[in-house]
């Protein structure tokens, strides 16, 4: 249990959005959190895995496509 526990203003700074964000996420259930009482805390790592599960690797162009002229 070495993770930290972040709260829904916390993950939204943390994402650059506002607080809406990690809500609607929350509520659609696309990320992991506990409920501590009435408070929703979001793991670290949950935050980390969201973000690895949408990153969009660039593609790679050959060089033969940019190499001739119309």
């Amino acid at each position: 249990m070495n993770d930290r526990y972040l709260s829904v203003d916390q993950v939204a700074e943390l994402l650059g959005t506002t607080a809406r964000f990690p809500r609607r996420l929350i509520e659609e259930r696309r990320i992991r959190y506990v409920k501590v009482g009435r408070h929703v805390r979001i793991p670290e790592s949950a935050v980390e895995e969201f973000i690895q599960s949408r990153m969009v690797e660039p593609l790679r162009r050959s060089r033969a496509r940019h190499g001739r002229a119309a």
